[in-house]
């Protein structure tokens, strides 16, 4: 059998297995390792030991942990409630007001956890409750939700920049900052379609009164100071990283300890929350490190193989495919597997395959492999919402209020999935808006 015909058939077999509904780290490490003992006889055994180690030995690792505990943390004790009270007095005058300050909580939420999970869950049992009371269209702040929440992949410190940056053995500072531009600027793009859209029509979401807006100062100052505890956490801890005080693990472990002083000074640091918040920490972390490691003995075997050259050679040699056609047909195999695939299974899956191609295309600038990084994570976002079984769906159906359907649902998210798709045209037209800030900044870590 050819060695094109062994990598097929490892491929195929992957693919077999996740559709078979197996666990993603097993099926693409049982491929691995069985297509390793075939190949290369007893010997090859060593192969999955030696890439545990390789995984232990990446400082960054560490970072993993320390911000998905921080984002539960600040989720467990109310500290992001706290927050969204704040920006429902601060926004509520606003058109669309409520809305907005969602948006806004997701980008905060995002900045502090680097999944979607806690921002949807947050987004979902807060925020939906209170528009869906004040009158707000059900269709439209199921997308405002969901949208935002998949602003947690994107905005630092996201846990799946960290995951691609291990793979594709790029700096995850660099990653970080590269999605800082790309994450705003959806975000903004996300604040003026909503309030475009309320303008052209008012009854989406009713103004709030002056009785529900109106309260003594004394409360509103208490509100203030409860709302900002989640500023002065993000900006402590990114700001010592951006000056170049710590590292980026110190960092990581500056927020983690933050959130939880703040907690306890709210007196909400409970052996309840301590115990939730350390087994959802425990149980994400990890899922990531069996992914990676998957992902690490998968990729050398098929590597080994020479597949990734066959497929260069195909696509760029004998097809002479244009690399902004190979870019555009990479996405597009994204956005279908997302249909199907979570970002990590996606990932894991192309990994081998689409990182050495990127790296050999001539797009005509540098740090192409940290560009590519920030696509990758927007198609997750777009693969996050889009039917038939994207993930935040399906979280959202169950944990939204009974008053939102799955058609709901269903309707809210194609604005916000075209927005998406605008923003990935714009990076590949303006490369730039993710590749500037990494280029200026100087970091530990």
């Amino acid at each position: 059998m050819s060695y094109e015909m062994i990598a097929l058939l490892m491929f195929a077999s992957m693919v077999v297995a996740l559709i078979s509904g197996q666990l993603v780290f097993a099926g693409i490490g049982f491929v691995a390792s069985a297509a390793a003992l075939m190949l290369y006889g007893p010997g090859a055994m060593d192969l999955p030991f030696n890439q545990v180690f390789k995984l232990f030995n990446w400082y960054a690792m560490l970072t993993l942990p320390m911000f998905i505990y921080m984002g539960y943390i600040l989720a467990e004790s109310g500290i992001a409630e706290d927050l969204y009270r704040a920006l429902h007095v601060w926004f509520g005058r606003f058109t669309g007001g409520l809305a907005i300050g969602t948006i806004f909580l997701m980008v905060i939420i995002s900045a502090m956890n680097g999944l979607s999970v806690a921002g949807m869950a947050i987004g979902a049992t807060i925020a939906l409750p209170e528009m869906i009371r004040r009158g707000y269209d059900k269709v439209l702040i199921s997308g405002v939700v969901q949208g935002g929440s998949s602003l947690g992949i994107l905005i630092p410190p996201s846990v799946v920049l960290v995951l691609y940056g291990m793979i594709a053995r790029q700096p995850v500072s660099k990653l970080w900052f590269a999605g800082v531009g790309p994450g705003l600027l959806m975000a903004a793009l996300f604040i003026i379609y909503i309030y475009v859209r309320v303008k052209l029509n008012p009854k989406l979401a009713p103004a709030l009164t002056d009785d529900e807006l109106n309260m003594p100062l004394r409360e509103k100052l208490a509100l203030a100071r409860a709302g900002i505890i989640p500023f002065v956490i993000f900006f402590f801890m990114t700001g010592l990283f951006v000056f170049g005080v710590t590292s980026l693990v110190e960092s990581s472990a500056v927020g983690a300890a933050s959130a939880t002083l703040a907690a306890v000074v709210k007196g909400r640091f409970t052996w309840p929350i301590i115990r939730g918040t350390a087994l959802k920490t425990l149980n994400v972390s990890c899922m990531f490190m069996w992914l990676i490691l998957a992902a690490l003995a998968f990729g050398t075997v098929f590597d080994g193989l020479g597949a990734v050259k066959a497929i260069e050679f195909l696509f760029v040699k004998q097809w002479d495919l244009n690399p902004w056609t190979i870019i555009i047909m990479m996405q597009l195999s994204f956005i279908i597997m997302g249909m199907f695939l979570d970002d990590t299974a996606m990932l894991v899956i192309v990994a081998p395959l689409y990182i050495p191609l990127v790296k050999a295309l001539d797009l005509g600038f540098d740090n192409q492999l940290i560009w590519y990084g920030i696509l990758y994570t927007i198609t997750c976002q777009i693969a996050y919402i889009t039917p038939p079984f994207g993930y935040n769906l399906f979280l959202m159906r169950s944990l939204a209020p009974k008053e939102i359907s799955l058609i709901d649902i269903y309707r809210s998210i194609w604005p916000f999935a075209a927005i998406m798709f605008f923003t990935i045209i714009i990076l590949m037209v303006f490369p730039q808006i993710a590749l500037w800030l990494p280029a200026h900044m100087n970091v530990k870590g």
